[in-house]
């Protein structure tokens, strides 16, 4: 069993995918081999039971594999996970990152996420997928969104140092990577706990400069509201920053923003949305959206699908909310009923394939560049998915000239 690597299923955010890189080499030089490790998400209950389900069958699967359970989850609930009779072990979100965690014999091992002040170097040398590499420049969150449980999970906002940022970056480039993702849990709260506090745009515009080498970055869910100078003028002037922002917009009435306490308003995101398309007219934009928070009517609503069409959102990441406990969403007395946030997840959900289609039929005849992933298809700038050949190297970097549509991708 122990020659075997250790298996670790990721749940959740891009940021779990890079943890998750960082955990198997920790794993493995602790001569983990043949365990199976769960990266848990917290931020629905779906999440958490699905997260549950996958434990349990595993257990069944591999009755004498050591499982451990880390994570969003493990982190704010680590009792749940140590009662399962199918876990060895829980890892706190912090201390999963630290190589010394990975020898310990405790059954459970976590700490005060709030005390955590530094976010720790984690060099990696790449990833299983070889087309793109996911990178953490910051962890934690500060804003207190009255839906979220995360914080409690990530604990305070915290920036990885520039050069690291760059030191990381150059390593996976030499690795072979052609794109690279910035991660973070609030990326645009980067830099107020270092010293001279730069902007999120600040430092991508100087590691952009120390590693020319890069074709490719792009960005996790940035905040509408914290876009900085500098990241304006890298959107209008970069080629290397794709043509791809993915918003935390999670609605798109005044009133619901409100009552989530988003920094914020519908006006804030139509701006942002028409200076980004000003500066650089192929851009496309993805977004995070709650539907069914509570007190929404079906007007509230209709406000948040009416923003996706106004705004020309093309890739909508839809969840209904769920209740966590321990937020001030959860304790609001007028809950929408879970059918309905259900049905307006459906109706999102339909709207955002329109959205793609839009978008895939103002393509054709483009001629794109295009990031190879594996299945035989990848993603341009835009993220629009494109057929190629099964026979191109993974990551590599190809032409395509866009003839059709074929299942929803460009061909």
């Amino acid at each position: 069993m122990k020659d075997k690597p250790p298996e670790i299923k990721t749940f959740g955010c891009r940021l779990n995918f890079y943890e998750s890189e960082v955990m198997r080499d920790h794993a493995t030089n602790a001569g983990l081999g043949g365990a199976i490790i769960f990266n848990t998400c917290a931020v629905t209950k779906e999440a958490e039971r699905q997260a549950r389900q996958s434990i349990r069958r595993a257990r069944r699967e591999n009755p004498t594999a050591k499982i451990i359970v880390t994570g969003c989850s493990a982190q704010i609930t680590p009792d749940r996970y140590a009662s399962m009779a199918e876990v060895d072990q829980v890892i706190g979100n912090d201390l999963k990152l630290q190589a010394d965690s990975w020898g310990a014999e405790a059954k459970i091992l976590v700490n005060d996420i709030m005390s955590v002040k530094e976010t720790a170097a984690h060099l990696i040398d790449g990833y299983e997928d070889k087309s793109r590499a996911f990178l953490q420049v910051q962890n934690g969150c500060d804003n207190r969104c009255t839906f979220c449980i995360i914080p409690y999970g990530r604990g305070a906002s915290r920036s990885v140092p520039m050069g690291v940022i760059a030191d990381q970056l150059r390593k996976l480039v030499i690795s072979g990577y052609n794109e690279v993702v910035f991660s973070g849990v609030d990326v645009t709260s980067y830099g107020a706990d270092l010293p001279s506090s730069p902007s999120f745009g600040q430092m991508i515009r100087r590691v952009l400069a120390l590693v020319p080498e890069l074709k490719r970055l792009r960005l996790s869910s940035l905040d509408p509201a914290m876009i900085d100078d500098d990241l304006w003028h890298l959107i209008e002037h970069e080629p290397r920053l794709m043509p791809h922002l993915h918003l935390s917009l999670q609605a798109g009435d005044d009133m619901i923003l409100k009552r989530m306490k988003r920094r914020h308003l519908r006006q804030d995101v139509i701006d942002v949305c028409a200076r980004a398309r000003d500066l650089r007219p192929d851009i496309a934009f993805g977004a995070d959206i709650i539907a069914g928070f509570p007190t929404e009517s079906e007007e509230m609503f209709l406000n948040t699908m009416r923003i996706v069409e106004e705004c020309d959102i093309t890739y909508l990441h839809v969840f209904p909310y769920s209740e966590r406990e321990g937020t001030p969403a959860a304790r609001i007395p007028n809950q929408v009923d879970v059918p309905v946030r259900k049905e307006r997840a459906a109706r999102l959900r339909v709207l955002g394939e329109a959205q793609v289609a839009k978008l895939l039929k103002r393509n054709i005849g483009k001629n794109l560049s295009v990031l190879v992933e594996k299945g035989g298809v990848g993603r341009a700038e835009n993220f629009l998915p494109v057929n190629i050949s099964n026979d191109l190297e993974i990551g590599s970097l190809v032409n395509v000239h866009v003839k059709s549509i074929d299942n929803q991708s460009l061909s």
